[in-house]
């Protein structure tokens, strides 16, 4: 089938000839006298040849000038509608009159061209008002429509290279407005939060109506949607924690933006509220544990003043302040300890508790060696406190003093003592009582031995005496051992006690038990 456009040719064929019938005798010398062309075939072939110059010339003019068949359908207001494909040929000459074969190609070519232009057209307009481009550039969009329809115009009246030009201006605007499409979703998401951020649901929700066009699937405008929902429950949460706070009640205002952040953990006006009172309270409660701290370290309550100020450094991470609280804490307390043992120190010398001092002293000395009075005091204390250990452990076991070396002992222990000036109540009373023990164990008493004369005896650390019957022996006072021992016989032990005021009776030492 031929396009519209094509120059209409006249179509070739032959003439059919007809059979001749079979010829009787009497019409044999008549067909040889008219042999030749029929007499019809003349007449039909000028009816052909002037049929072919009707549809080459007339019938194309006809064409063109004949209303459309059909009124289209109504599109849509603001839809470009795409020019159907002419049913008609160009206003050109056919060939060999005003026109030419080239030149209906020609004019064929742009027509298709602006066709196809303006249904690439067409679909991307449909596709955009489903974006709700009417919304969001309806300017722009308006501007397009425009374009589509002054090139609808330069179509019918078939200037279509104009048309084409027209119709690609439009599609290249809608194109851009396609590109366009996700920074205007930016721009919309972008209002919505700031509506959000200023409180305003129903801005929030208008710039997400339109998002949600551009984009029905984006998880952003979801998110958005449900914080501008909660937004109603969120603010009265805010002013009720402004409230609070400027009541001095910072804890219940930190309390109201939690459950605010709780909502709607994005919302940038509580997270700051929330930091800001956070902070606060936080800030608060250092300066009141710093306080309480300095408090109990005036006081001398030093576990108490080191328990707030490590408060007040759990706090604030890092804090200089509380650290150095709790150095000056250290210090103090050591420095009142240091007091005390001075004090207990020089108290404990006064009284002769030479023990006690050197104790005060030594302790003074491990919280801080560099103290001159720990030093100085422990030389004074620690040689006193060796004498009045030696002086108290020969008083309080006056039975070793019978041993001669012990006595002697003693004796320069109490020499020692005298050279000592001043000398306090207790160091005199000392000297005093070990002078008499020393007396009383360097008085001798006689003591009377017995035996059988038949048993060898001895008294240890005295004297080895043989066998005798009787035998007398001076001693220091004191407890003695006397051991007897003899051949056959078992040995036997006698313990006895010499007393500086009493006659001791006398000790018989006899082996009696056979063996």
């Amino acid at each position: 089938m031929s396009r519209n456009n094509d120059p209409v040719q006249p179509t070739p064929f032959d003439v059919v000839q007809p059979t001749p019938a079979p010829a009787s005798p009497s019409h044999t010398a008549e067909r040889d006298v008219h042999r030749g062309t029929p007499g019809w075939v003349l007449p039909a072939l000028g009816g052909l040849l002037l049929l072919a110059l009707l549809v080459v010339f007339w019938l194309p003019n006809r064409l063109d000038q004949a209303p459309p068949a059909a009124t289209p359908t109504q599109e849509p207001a603001g839809v470009a509608t795409a020019p159907a494909a002419d049913s008609t040929a160009d206003k050109a000459t056919p060939a060999g009159a005003d026109g030419s074969p080239w030149s209906d190609a020609q004019a064929a070519r742009l027509r298709k061209e602006a066709q196809e232009v303006a249904a690439e057209l067409l679909d991307l307009q449909f596709a955009l008002k489903e974006r709700g481009v009417e919304q969001w550039a309806a300017k722009a969009f308006a501007d397009v429509t425009r374009v589509a329809g002054d090139g609808d115009a330069l179509y019918k009246n078939r200037q279509y290279e104009e048309a084409v030009a027209r119709y690609r201006q439009g599609l290249a605007s809608l194109q851009a407005l396609q590109a366009s499409m996700p920074q205007e979703l930016n721009t919309l998401l972008q209002q919505a939060q700031q509506a959000l951020d200023k409180g305003d649901a129903a801005a929030t929700l208008a710039a997400l109506s339109i998002a949600s066009l551009i984009a029905p699937d984006n998880t952003d405008i979801a998110t958005l949607q449900h914080r501008a929902e909660v937004l109603p429950q969120l603010l009265p949460l805010l002013e009720q924690a402004a409230a609070a706070e400027a009541a001095g009640n910072l804890p219940q205002a930190q309390k109201l933006l939690q459950q605010a952040t709780a909502l709607d953990p994005l919302h940038s006006r509580a997270q700051s509220e929330l930091k800001r009172v956070a902070a606060k309270q936080q800030s608060q409660s250092f300066n009141e544990a710093m306080s309480e701290g300095y408090a109990a370290l005036n006081a001398g309550r030093f576990d108490s003043a080191r328990k707030a100020f490590r408060t007040a450094a759990t706090l604030q991470k890092g804090s200089s302040e509380a650290a150095s609280a709790l150095q000056e804490v250290a210090t103090v307390e050591t420095a009142q300890r240091l007091g005390g043992l001075e004090k207990q120190g020089r108290r404990d010398e006064q009284q002769e508790q030479w023990q006690k001092a050197v104790a005060a002293y030594e302790q003074a000395q491990k919280l801080d060696g560099s103290v001159l009075f720990a030093s100085e005091g422990l030389k004074r204390s620690r040689s006193r406190a060796q004498l009045d250990q030696q002086v108290r452990t020969a008083i309080d076991a006056p039975q070793r003093l019978s041993d001669a070396g012990v006595a002697a002992g003693a004796a320069q222990l109490v020499a020692q003592a005298k050279q000592i000036t001043p000398r306090g109540p207790v160091l005199e009373q000392q000297i005093k009582q070990l002078e008499a023990l020393l007396s009383q164990a360097n008085a001798t008493v006689a003591v009377t031995l017995r035996s059988d004369k038949e048993t060898e005896v001895i008294v240890y650390k005295v004297a080895k005496l043989g066998r005798f019957t009787q035998h007398e022996l001076t001693l220091r006072p004191g407890t003695y051992t006397a051991l007897g021992t003899r051949n056959g016989y078992r040995d036997v032990r006698q313990s006895f006690t010499v007393a500086h005021d009493s006659i001791p009776a006398p000790v018989t030492i006899i082996c009696t038990d056979p063996i």
